[in-house]
């Protein structure tokens, strides 16, 4: 298993975690801006108009109306990236982050427009009557490339579990059993049963779902985000100058935050931003394929607000409150995760402009640094080390008053053995004060509001909300891949397959399963930019004659 997780987080590595791929996302996207001459400018207007109905006509194919389409396809989108992602960018890559999610945003509003306009274009009638499209079919419908669309299909199957599925539960049931003492297992169990009662129903009970769920999950976040951002307004002018300014100086070391450089923030601001979105990952014109709309053009425009909606409304709001209140900078209690934590050799102080600017070259990955990760013993007892000769990094963070366990109450007494920076034993938790991130962070940002400590419970019912919304959109992306594989007999198996997995994830491990799903993500992006780049002709054509045909039909 330690084999598989070391290759797949190689794997990432070149893919997409690659100084290269936020590149690839946005050239495509920019690109696109360019050649259709601002799309998401220039239509956004007639998009509001056409989700809610103005233009719809009786009797056309399809299985969902377009603002059905367009609240399955934010019920996929937003989820835990608009709580813990756009968290865990800024713990990472400071306030720059949030504007390179913007900037993921807005050009992926336009590669969203053609993405769906051309899966849609190639969308195809099952054997049980609902619509199946998405890249897959115009892969191999158009381009003729059926190991391209098999490839991309395979990707999307793995992506529903690990993107959609596994995570979204895991989250929910951890956040659950912190706010309200709830076991992980009682949790699965009850929303398991629920997931299983809606995606059995198909697309129609999805979109009915959603289509309630989306609205109400967002109104409550919006207002419980706004009850952070006013009670702290004094701060909000800065934090949207911090916001811009570091994204081109370098995010500035402030508080416990030992900063970021422009790559680090550039890469993880667009990755988030894509995790978040999905803009140019091909999973949105699966839910938009299901749209009664007999030109793809029409349903290309309702996509336009998934972005727009997604990380500019909900993004931004989740990052003025985190950047507002200020506790991205502050220190909290908090259980030292192995994924952001080293162990170093020698003692670091913060107040130590030297020793701040060895670490800073340190975790950006500076060649010209001599900080060292620990090897050796460190001996404990009670829990507190004996020695000094070690400095522990937690997220992006000096970690104080260190103390090592195999619980909480069981304070260590023993020799620890470190390589690499990591304890060898897997069991001894490392606890301490330090900064945080993800969700955890968001929850202690929605904590310094007019809502005091009941705060919290925002984000509670966000995560569950938004994440569960996010596990019932993702089941159909995997079904409507499974039908193009092997077929409509498939989908029942999967959705049997796909209800288990999200229970045994609500007490399981799966961070191996996550580590796949990043792989997977990266694997149905890069195949769908490229197909869409081989079709920009075929789309800008198609969009010259949607004007055409709808100033003729309008003008009459």
């Amino acid at each position: 298993m330690d084999a598989l997780g070391s290759l797949l987080d190689s794997l990432d590595g070149m893919l997409g975690g690659s100084p290269w791929f936020p590149y690839v996302l946005l050239g495509v996207g920019l690109f696109f801006t360019i050649y259709l001459k601002f799309p998401q400018i220039r239509y956004f207007k007639h998009a509001c108009k056409v989700v809610t109905g103005k233009y719809d006509k009786k009797g056309l194919e399809g299985d969902t109306t377009h603002f059905q389409a367009l609240a399955t396809a934010l019920s996929g989108t937003v989820g835990t990236g608009n709580i813990g992602g756009v968290a865990l960018a800024i713990s990472i890559g400071g306030p720059a982050a949030l504007f390179w999610m913007w900037m993921t945003a807005f050009f992926g509003m336009t590669t969203k427009f053609v993405e769906v306009t051309l899966s849609h274009k190639y969308r195809v009638q099952t054997d049980d009557g609902t619509m199946a499209g998405g890249p897959m079919y115009y892969m191999d419908r158009r381009l003729n490339m059926k190991w391209l669309a098999v490839l991309f299909a395979i990707a999307t199957v793995i992506s529903s579990f690990g993107t959609g599925s596994l995570p979204q539960i895991n989250n929910i049931a951890q956040g659950m059993e912190a706010t309200f003492g709830f076991a992980p297992m009682a949790t699965g169990a009850v929303l398991s049963i629920l997931l299983a009662l809606v995606i059995l129903g198909g697309i129609k009970r999805i979109a009915a779902i959603t289509s309630r769920v989306v609205p109400l999950m967002a109104a409550i976040y919006i207002l419980g985000s706004f009850a952070v951002i006013f009670y702290n307004i004094e701060n909000i002018v800065p934090s949207f100058l911090s916001v811009f300014t570091d994204a081109f100086t370098g995010s500035a070391a402030a508080g416990g935050f030992l900063g970021a450089s422009f790559a680090y923030a550039f890469n993880r601001g667009v990755n988030r931003g894509l995790f978040s979105n999905e803009a140019g990952q091909g999973s949105a014109p699966i839910a938009h394929a299901s749209a009664k709309a007999d030109e793809p053009v029409s349903e290309g425009m309702v996509s336009i607000l998934e972005p727009f909606i997604d990380t500019i409304i909900i993004c931004t709001l989740t990052g003025l409150v985190i950047l507002s209140s200020g506790v991205w900078t502050e220190k909290f209690e908090t259980h030292f995760e192995r994924s952001s934590m080293v162990i170093l050799d020698g003692k670091y102080d913060e107040s130590n402009q030297q020793d701040r600017d060895a670490l800073y070259a340190y975790l950006n990955g500076k060649k010209e640094h001599t900080v060292k990760p620990f090897n050796g013993e460190i001996e404990v007892v009670q829990g507190k080390a004996v020695m000094e000769n070690f400095t522990v990094i937690h997220s992006r963070s000096i970690g104080e008053q260190v103390r090592f366990g195999i619980t909480e109450r069981h304070k260590y007494t023993g020799t620890v053995e470190v390589k690499d920076g990591l304890p060898t034993d897997n069991s001894i938790s490392v606890i301490g004060y330090s900064l945080v991130h993800s969700a955890e962070l968001t929850t202690k940002a929605f904590t310094r509001g007019y809502l005091g400590e009941n705060g919290k419970y925002i984000v509670s019912i966000g995560l569950l909300l938004f994440a569960f919304s996010t596990a019932i959109a993702w089941s159909y992306y995997g079904d409507r891949a499974m039908i193009y594989l092997l077929g409509s007999r498939s989908v029942m198996p999967y959705r049997v397959f796909y209800v288990a997995g999200f229970f045994w994830a609500s007490f399981a491990d799966t961070t191996l399963v996550w580590k796949l799903a990043a792989v997977a993500i990266v694997v149905m992006t890069l195949p769908n930019l490229f197909g869409i780049l081989l079709l920009r002709k075929e789309m800008k054509s198609s969009v010259k004659e949607y004007w055409e045909d709808f100033n003729k039909e309008h003008k009459q």
